[in-house]
């Protein structure tokens, strides 16, 4: 069993990705699921077949799925949200706003997550195939599985003394107080869901950018995040690369000279000055894609004038992807980045390409970190933890940069 997740900023392509993969997979004998976990779903358009909450065949070996978050959520929670719905209000709370506050952060991902995890514990497939919500929620959707296990915990405890308190008046008006205990065997799931999301050999995350200064930031902050929660990231998507605006195709996770060595250039330049400049912007920065995603692997795919619907267009996306490459192999092994402590003090491990050695320069602003050495240059997006401290100094040694960052008291 695969588990590949593409994620990425809204409107760069993610839904056609996951869609191309899935029909690359099932073309090679793989019994395959595509499933969305965007409440705005776009799958259904992608794949031009109309898809339901349950998987629905569209092609041989090839079944697709839009889940149907509010249907999780009354599947999984409904009468514990009832009964502390019915404790809130007992405390005070209007109907409305205490049914609202039984619905824990980052409910309906969990259970989207959960629905999926399903597949994986199971023979039914050998390939799912995930188009995840943007980026930002998917980070949220991600941390989940630790942080729902923090909150499940307190909201039981609180439960618990809320029927102390009232002298077990609850638990006579409430008969449903049992549905507390389906909560050990839901964290017991969150915990396995986790390690499933962490093993880097059932599962793939996959973050699709465009050659475009918001969409690189957005998928550089999601490695970051990534790499952060333990997600094994093993590629990069760059898709919508105009025509004439030269790529190195890179999949083998960065042999060869290096990121930014053999720099994309436009090699057929548009007659429109417009067109033209769009070309140049581009071909920049790919550049910067090569060196701010080292060592990830690249796939590149072209602008297309036709729309990206049906079987058809989706063949055609695959082929310029993967080749006759097997989408669901492991493309990259190991972190991106690590942040390891060493005592009070966090330091900020980078793989970097062999690049002749030179003064470190470290930049801060907020939490952007400017890095250069030589004419080798990188901008990491820094987590929350490592923005709020400065960075005292850098090594490099072995391809790989450490970068120090003690505790703001010293």
């Amino acid at each position: 069993m695969r588990i590949l997740l593409y994620l990425g900023k809204g409107g760069v392509g993610k839904t056609t990705t996951a869609a191309a993969t899935a029909l690359r997979c099932a073309q090679m004998g793989s019994r395959t699921l595509v499933v969305s976990t965007d409440i705005a779903h776009s799958l259904a358009d992608s794949l031009d077949r109309p898809l339901q909450s349950e998987p629905t065949e569209v092609a041989s070996n090839l079944f697709a799925q839009e889940i149907n978050v509010v249907d999780e959520v009354r599947k999984n929670w409904g009468a514990l949200q009832n009964y502390m719905g019915k404790i809130l209000q007992k405390q005070g709370m209007s109907r409305t706003v205490a049914e609202e506050m039984a619905i824990l952060p980052g409910m309906e991902e969990i259970f989207s997550l959960l629905h999926i995890f399903r597949y994986a514990t199971t023979d039914e497939y050998d390939r799912v195939i995930v188009d995840a919500a943007p980026t930002g929620e998917s980070m949220r959707l991600l941390a989940m599985p630790e942080s729902f296990q923090w909150y499940v915990e307190r909201f039981f405890g609180w439960g618990e003394t809320a029927m102390r308190l009232t002298g077990g008046l609850l638990g006579r008006l409430m008969p449903e107080q049992d549905a507390l205990a389906g909560l050990p065997k839901l964290v017991d799931d969150v915990k396995a869901l986790q390690e499933v999301l962490s093993d880097p050999k059932t599962t793939s995350y996959r973050v699709v950018v465009n050659p475009e200064k918001m969409v690189i930031k957005e998928g550089a902050r999601a490695v970051t995040y990534l790499s952060l929660y333990g997600c094994p990231v093993d590629g990069v998507v760059v898709n919508r690369i105009l025509p004439g605006v030269r790529a190195a195709r890179r999949v083998d996770g960065g042999e060869g000279d290096g990121p930014g060595q053999a720099a994309a250039a436009v090699s057929a330049p548009s007659s429109d000055p417009y067109l033209r400049q769009l070309q140049a912007h581009q071909a920049r920065y790919l550049a910067e894609i090569e060196r701010d995603f080292y060592p990830l692997p690249l796939l590149y795919s072209g602008w297309r004038s036709e729309e990206m619907v049906g079987i058809g267009p989706l063949q055609s996306l695959a082929d310029e992807l993967y080749g006759e490459r097997d989408p669901g192999e492991v493309m990259y092994v190991g972190q991106a980045q690590e942040i390891e402590e060493e005592g009070d003090d966090f330091v900020l491990k980078l793989p970097l390409p062999h690049i002749e050695l030179d003064k470190i320069r470290l930049a801060k602003r907020g939490d952007e970190l400017f890095i250069s050495i030589g004419n080798f240059k990188r901008e990491y997006l820094l987590p929350t933890i490592l923005a709020q401290r400065e960075a005292s100094g850098a090594v490099f040694a072995g391809g790989m940069l450490s970068i120090r960052f003690p505790c703001s008291s010293q």
